[in-house]
């Protein structure tokens, strides 16, 4: 008989509480909107988070304002931070002679590196002399690469746009080890010394990064 009590007790509370939902819910909706009030007037409201977009583009990916545009050939090189604005060859033979030669007129793009606008590593070679005084200034033609740091800038030109690129790496490498990657993911550029595309003479060379590609003004 306790049970059936118990249940009975039960339905009935069940019944009563029932009967009265209406006033229930209209005693918690004042409460909930005058506590809002009171909220709002003490400017401590909960803000919902701004909704925040992820990037699409791939971290290594090139910067929005990069241009892609069919491969070129590099014509010129400026670097303001240390003087250099020089023409630039691109012969067709990696025979040193043919290379040599090509250095006497200002830096030199070999030849199966990567051009302009085309994914992989463009290597540009140049002389660089200390001596007071040369008969050929393409001699000097990248003195003082390697006082280049982090985040200067190299501007690269084509015979129709302007490459930006960022140094991200300077050094001196090593007359036995001085071999540089044809290949490389992204847009680089590479700039290295040398005396003469058939010696191992130690060298110093640049590193930078593509991050800016635009049309030249008319």
């Amino acid at each position: 008989m306790t049970a059936i009590n118990q249940t009975v007790q039960l339905i009935r509370a069940f019944g009563r509480a029932w009967a009265s939902k209406w006033s229930f819910l209209a005693t918690f909706l004042v409460v909930f909107f005058v506590s809002f009030a009171t909220l709002a007037a003490l400017d401590i409201v909960p803000e919902a988070p701004e909704k925040t977009v992820a990037s699409a583009v791939p971290g290594n990916s090139l910067a929005a304002s990069v241009i892609l545009s069919a491969p070129e050939n590099p014509v010129r090189v400026e670097i303001p931070e240390v003087g250099i604005n020089v023409t630039i060859k691109n012969p067709e033979s990696t025979s040193v002679a043919v290379l040599d030669e090509a250095l006497l007129t200002g830096a030199v793009r070999y030849p199966t590196s990567a051009k302009l606008g085309e994914e992989g590593n463009t290597i540009l070679f140049g002389h660089s002399s200390y001596l007071p005084i040369v008969n050929n200034e393409a001699f000097k033609a990248f003195n003082e690469i390697q006082n280049l740091k982090k985040g200067d800038t190299i501007m690269v030109y084509s015979e129709t746009m302007t490459y930006v690129y960022v140094v991200t790496q300077v050094a001196e490498a090593d007359a036995e080890s001085a071999a540089i990657p044809l290949t490389a993911e992204g847009h680089t550029l590479t700039l290295a010394t040398c005396d003469s595309f058939g010696k191992k003479t130690s060298r110093f060379i640049v590193v930078a990064d593509l991050v800016e590609s635009y049309p030249l003004a008319n």
